[in-house]
């Protein structure tokens, strides 16, 4: 068929594509996916949260999940750089939790079983195939696609859905994406082998070790496998004009417990880097489009959020779109609902975010006290809950007020979270 006009066309076979795609095929519309790579192929992001187990369960994808092996996640760990603080949330203990297990994925096997399963629920899956132009200002989204050496098509939909992921086709197209201010970060990561993991479910945990002005990551992926990642100022890392696989080796050397932590361990992949990829875009809908993911924004690795939002707003998208198909004169009030829920959530992840790297968050997270169950709150938002009860936000808002006065009054013991060094 030449020109096939689909119902929805999706830029992106990432999560945020994947679980559109296959949401909208489900509910019987023709969709169309494009996605430049050819899976398996790395990405980072390695750590899920408990509330995106919905998701999987709603579009059968739990059985595929259970069978690839990935490891359950069963909460993190927070430990100061200083190694005098240490406090552990499990899933299991968050305020009205309903959910006490994640998963821990290898990002190039989960993203290729997202992708095949959106193909077997009927969405037709394109792969190298890139997305060369797109035209939003004649009566249907208009494509331009390339597939190799091949000539370019021209693809028509009802409805446009971007999940390009940082690329952010519509974002960039537009000029609506900004630089979340002060969230200047860059990232270098890779995988390691032969690292000694704890016992029993503290060994599914990710780990993080906040120092004063940077911070790591560890995540399991396998009994044998773990991801590890460094995370610090951009300006900073720039500063010191080496490989990242430099960088990296010399903070890890540097830092007691992290020696401590990879001891034995050998690194079986590159060293990947990545940098400051903190943006938002001003808008996230049209008149016959939508963002989804990382097209629609990225705020900063720490707490898993990045794929959370990614699973959360493709299928908040994808029932948007439905409804927009069912119902085209209503298309815009669903996009706009759409727009001011995924908004919400991730104005909530942000304030997390800067928190995070406040000297106060830690001291306060660390302290050994618990008041009106404001630790099992924070633990309940950082599962996933977007705080849509009342009884959950004033507990959120009471724990950023307590970590404001903090940095007035202490409260708390003060924290020395570096040795010196870098």
């Amino acid at each position: 068929m030449n020109n096939p006009v689909y119902d929805v066309a999706i830029i992106g076979g990432g999560p945020a594509g994947s679980i559109a795609a296959a949401s909208l095929a489900l509910a019987g519309r023709k969709v169309v996916v494009f996605e430049r790579e050819k899976f398996p192929r790395f990405h980072i992001g390695e750590s899920l949260l408990p509330f995106s187990m919905e998701t999987f369960e709603r579009l059968g994808l739990m059985p595929k999940l259970d069978a690839a092996g990935f490891i359950r996640k069963y909460g993190a760990e927070i430990t100061s750089g200083c190694g005098t603080g240490e406090i552990r949330f499990y899933f299991k203990d968050g305020y009205r939790s309903k959910r006490q297990t994640a998963f821990q994925v290898e990002r190039s096997k989960f993203d290729t079983i997202l992708l095949e399963h959106a193909r077997e629920c009927g969405a037709h899956v394109r792969e190298r195939v890139g997305v060369e132009s797109i035209d939003l200002t004649a009566a249907l989204p208009l494509l331009l696609v390339k597939e190799g050496a091949k000539s370019v098509e021209r693809i028509e939909a009802q409805y446009l859905l971007d999940c390009s992921g940082r690329h952010s086709m519509v974002g960039t197209r537009l000029g609506l994406k900004r630089e979340y201010s002060g969230l200047q970060k860059f990232a270098v990561y890779a995988h390691y082998e032969g690292a000694e993991q704890p016992d029993g479910i503290d060994g599914t945990l990710t780990r993080m070790v906040r120092a004063r002005d940077h911070w790591f990551w560890i995540i399991p992926l396998s009994r044998e496998k773990i991801s590890v990642g460094l995370v610090l100022d951009t300006n900073r890392y720039r500063s010191f004009g080496r490989p990242p696989a430099d960088v990296l080796d010399a903070f890890l050397n540097e830092q007691p417990i992290m020696r401590e932590r990879l001891a034995g361990a050998k690194r079986v992949s590159k060293v990947y880097a990545s940098g400051d990829y903190s943006y938002r875009n001003i808008a996230l809908h049209g008149d016959r489009w939508l963002m989804a993911g990382d097209a629609a924004g990225f705020i900063d690795p720490i707490f898993s959020s990045g794929v959370f939002l990614a699973i959360l707003s493709g299928e908040r998208a994808a029932e948007a779109l439905n409804k927009a198909l069912a119902a085209p004169q209503a298309a815009q009030k669903q996009f706009a609902a759409y727009e001011r829920h995924l908004a919400k959530v991730m104005r909530l992840y942000l304030k997390f975010v800067y928190s995070w790297y406040r000297q106060e968050f830690v001291e306060t997270v660390l302290a050994p006290r618990e008041f009106f169950q404001v630790v099992p709150a924070v633990n309940a938002v950082l599962a996933g809950n977007s705080g849509r009860s009342f009884a959950l936000r004033w507990r959120i808002w009471l724990f950023h007020m307590i970590v404001a006065a903090q940095r007035i009054v202490p409260i708390f013991p003060k924290l020395p979270l570096v040795p010196k060094g870098l």
